[in-house]
């Protein structure tokens, strides 16, 4: 006869935190110059109250998928982006993820027009789900990133 495996309340509590995020479909969304971080609905794009859902974002490891833009009007007065999406191996808190985050947006940033860009910003969804560039830019409509102060040139 088998052994039942033990009571892990941990492994509980990171797989009910995980179904509250999935119900939800949590996304974190920072954009700058503003600064603006929250979290959204990333499929009815409405915005998510911080609470458990905050804690459950915060308090576990997840795997991530973190899709990093910038947001640029060129001569004509036409809105484009140039983004980029990462996924890194294994599990991570949200709080080991700032290195990633912050050398691959420095790069994205450095990369684009600096007198075209309006502002830029990413989006880390704890799940393993690829964005298209399509619901990645109505996110940022939602969350106003094309309604900011133009970025000045000399900003880092």
């Amino acid at each position: 006869m088998s052994k039942r495996k033990p009571h892990n309340m941990r492994v509980r509590l990171e797989r009910s935190c995980r179904a509250l995020l999935n119900s939800n479909h949590v996304a974190v969304v920072n954009i700058d110059p503003s600064g603006r971080q929250g979290m959204i609905n990333y499929k009815s794009l409405k915005n998510i109250a911080p609470g458990k859902i905050g804690q459950a974002v915060c308090g576990i490891p997840h795997r991530w998928t973190i899709y990093l833009s910038v947001l640029c009007i060129d001569a004509r007065g036409d809105r484009y982006s140039k983004s980029v999406e990462i996924a890194p191996n294994g599990v991570y808190l949200s709080d080991h993820l700032d290195d990633v985050i912050e050398h691959c947006y420095k790069q994205l940033r450095d990369a684009a027009n600096q007198n075209q860009m309006v502002a830029s910003g990413w989006i880390a969804i704890p799940e393993t789900l690829s964005l298209d560039e399509a619901r990645a830019a109505r996110i940022f409509e939602a969350v106003g990133a094309w309604n900011q102060v133009k970025v000045d040139s000399c900003a880092a």
